[in-house]
């Protein structure tokens, strides 16, 4: 078998999800040792094993769980006659679910996107900063983790293309045109996704919500967009703005956890 970093490594480089299997701990005798490793994927791919039997078994199942609830886990059993082992020893194992970080895609490189992209370095967040004007990032100097990508205004499907929707994904809507925030919102609710936030104010709100139901057909309207988003911290600045949406995307993180 190749390495585990150099296999972990090529899940990471296809960012593939999977969840790896690490002994942390045995007492007495037991099918494994400390270091035992196996990972799984979401469909039941298994790689390496940490003894065989209904251990591996019991470990391979809550191994997919934590791949579903995207949450580390620990446990930890004795090899006691209900596992048809007799040897009585006590295993302890975590779990970590990988490459299913939260991935936001931040339409809208203005002073605000700007410095919700720069809070959300260092945490759990991939960022995405997407904007359609010409040669926008030309002079950037954002960190180089946060992926910046320029569309084009004349052609939605682009915009929609470089989304990755799902569970994991995070979409937020500052750009320079209500025309294109409307847009955008009308694709993104045709997509699965984690969080939809726009910004706007309350009037914006409502009047997105009666061209999403009558001109869209979209039923549900604005019901399922955070619109105003970020938590009531107070300040109007785009640094203050910027700390209030962070944390609030921060809170949906964690909350799910």
């Amino acid at each position: 078998m190749k390495n585990w970093i150099a296999l972990l490594s090529e899940f990471k480089e296809r960012q593939e999800p999977i969840a790896l299997v690490t002994v942390t701990k045995c007492l007495g005798s037991t099918p494994c040792e400390v270091g035992s490793r196996m990972i799984i994927t979401k469909d039941n791919v298994v790689h390496g094993t940490i003894g065989g039997g209904k251990l591996e078994f019991l470990a391979i199942d809550e191994a997919i769980n934590a791949l579903r609830e995207n949450k580390i886990i620990e446990s930890s059993y004795t090899l006691g006659p209900e596992f048809e082992q007799c040897c009585g020893g006590k295993v302890e194992f975590i779990i970590e679910p990988m490459n299913q970080s939260p991935e936001l895609f931040l339409f809208g490189a203005g002073h605000i996107g700007h410095e919700i992209a720069k809070i959300l370095v260092d945490t759990p967040f991939e960022v995405h900063l997407i904007d359609s004007r010409h040669n926008w990032f030309e002079h950037s100097t954002l960190d180089k983790s946060i992926h910046l990508q320029q569309v084009n205004i004349d052609d939605f499907k682009t915009f929609r293309d470089v989304v990755k929707w799902g569970k994991n994904c995070y979409v937020l809507i500052l750009t320079h045109d209500h025309s294109i925030d409307f847009e955008i919102i009308a694709m993104a609710l045709q997509h699965k996704t984690k969080f939809l936030g726009l910004i706007g104010s309350k009037t914006k709100r409502v009047r997105f919500n009666n061209m999403l139901i009558k001109d869209m057909n979209i039923k549900e309207g604005m019901s399922n967009v955070v619109c105003p988003i970020g938590l009531q911290v107070g300040g109007n600045t785009p640094k203050e703005i910027a700390i209030s949406v962070a944390a609030q995307l921060l809170q949906v993180h964690y909350n799910n956890e």
